[in-house]
């Protein structure tokens, strides 16, 4: 990780130490993922087919989630890991009702003129469960309850294939409880542009969606991102890229889980960045040392390795620095490990997630505690938040006036269509006058 002393930057120097992989921004990748929509929309399935084969490997699959196979799934798993996602699912269930967007109560501007905010659900969503190295099992539960909370009329569901071409026993699992009738073994940029275009197999058919979710590799946010810029294109929920945390810690932090927190994330990805804050040369020494410890046993240390090589280490003056510095950087994910931390809190305006305090630790958000793991990257956290049930809605004003509303109301309106030179708004206001 790259040390840093933040007050010897200058303002180039900041941004420098604070961006993202170049990696991520590679032409490559923008390029692969464009050649691979153009071939999705022009020959649909067959397309899809054969990138699945070229880059993955196996051929595009649905998975019914029937009841023999979500037995046979169970069975497959320790009873503890299949209580573990129940608990988790019912987690993810009772935030996701709790937060659940409401119609407004009705706003009267002047008599007679009334409003309010209704709230629909999306007629579909694409939801993109990242595979790959990993089976996240918790990306789909943190993508379809909400959804499924929301009421989306169509949740399509996509995730890349195993290396021996079938879905994880926890998948299944997952997908069940989520309430998912099936499971489309797809990964990559081939899989958003058969969520964009529609494509047609040997066993189903996905229809095109009205709006993209999921976070994953480079490849799928360049995917999403060219998906939203298409004319009549699918709406996407953020860029949801490779994984990133920052954690601010002073002098008082207890290394030991600072270190493990900043390796949960670096073990995600190659791509995925970490960056520790604090005041104290002597914590910073101490969680470097602690990450070489833990490096030694943790299994996927090479993934591991490969991120912490574009990490930051950045030593500020005070904590109200940190926060400054959190707040520029906009991190997927931040936890700060500091003496009485629910007092920087309000210092934070940029954040997918915030873990207040020692036990807080960033794998409960990941796995149990309730809110989506699904958050903005790449500094999107300066501008848009994570997942929620609002997500998978829209919202729309919805506007009745009576005739004595429309009598003071309306004479308002056509002054100011006039003034803006549309005689027919002008007109049709004046209609309603009563005059």
């Amino acid at each position: 990780m790259r040390l840093i002393d933040w007050s010897s930057l200058d303002a180039a120097g900041r941004r420098e130490a604070l961006a993202r992989p170049a990696r991520r921004n590679d032409a490559q990748v923008t390029n692969g993922v464009r050649a691979i929509f153009e071939d999705v929309q022009a020959r649909g399935g067959a397309a899809v087919t054969e990138w699945s084969l070229k880059l993955d490997g196996a051929a595009p699959r649905r998975i019914a989630i029937t009841d023999q196979g979500v037995a046979d799934a169970r069975a497959a798993l320790p009873p503890a890991a299949t209580r573990a996602l129940k608990i988790a699912a019912e987690n993810v269930r009772i935030f996701h009702q709790a937060t659940r967007p409401e119609d407004s109560d009705w706003v009267e501007t002047r008599p007679g003129v009334r409003s309010r905010i209704a709230w629909r659900p999306l007629g579909s969503a694409g939801l993109y469960v990242p595979g790959g190295t990993a089976p996240l099992f918790s990306s789909l539960l943190m993508l379809a309850i909400p959804a499924e909370v929301a009421g989306v009329g169509r949740r399509v569901a996509v995730t890349p294939p195993s290396k021996d071409g079938r879905p994880h026993p926890a998948m299944i699992v997952a997908a069940a409880e989520a309430g998912l009738e099936d499971l489309w073994l797809i990964g990559g940029a081939q899989a958003i542009a058969a969520l964009t275009f529609g494509a047609t197999f040997d066993d189903g058919e996905i229809e095109p969606v009205a709006k993209l979710f999921g976070p994953g590799n480079a490849w799928v946010a360049e995917a999403k991102k060219q998906a939203a810029a298409l004319p009549g294109g699918p709406a996407v929920d953020m860029p949801a890229g490779p994984s990133e945390l920052l954690v601010i810690a002073d002098r008082d932090a207890d290394v030991v889980a600072a270190a493990a927190d900043l390796l949960s994330q670096a073990e995600h990805d190659a791509d995925a960045q970490v960056v520790l804050v604090s005041e104290s040369r002597g914590l910073i020494d101490g969680v470097l040392e602690e990450i070489e410890l833990q490096l030694e046993t943790l299994p996927r240390a090479d993934i591991a390795r490969a991120a912490l090589a574009e990490g930051r280490v950045i030593r500020v003056k005070t904590i109200a620095e940190a926060c400054e510095v959190s707040n520029l950087y906009g991190p997927e994910h931040l936890a700060i490990q500091t003496l009485d931390a629910d007092q920087w809190v309000p210092r934070i305006n940029a954040a997918g997630a915030v873990f207040v305090g020692p036990f807080a630790a960033e794998t409960l958000g990941d796995y149990a505690a309730g809110p989506s793991h699904v958050l903005p990257t790449d500094g999107a956290a300066r501008t848009v938040g994570g997942i929620t049930t609002a997500s998978f809605m829209t919202s729309m004003s919805v506007q009745c006036v009576t005739a004595a509303g429309a009598a003071a109301l309306a004479p308002v309106a056509a002054q100011l269509a006039r003034m803006e030179g549309l005689e027919a708004h002008a007109r049709a206001a004046d209609l309603r006058s009563g005059q």
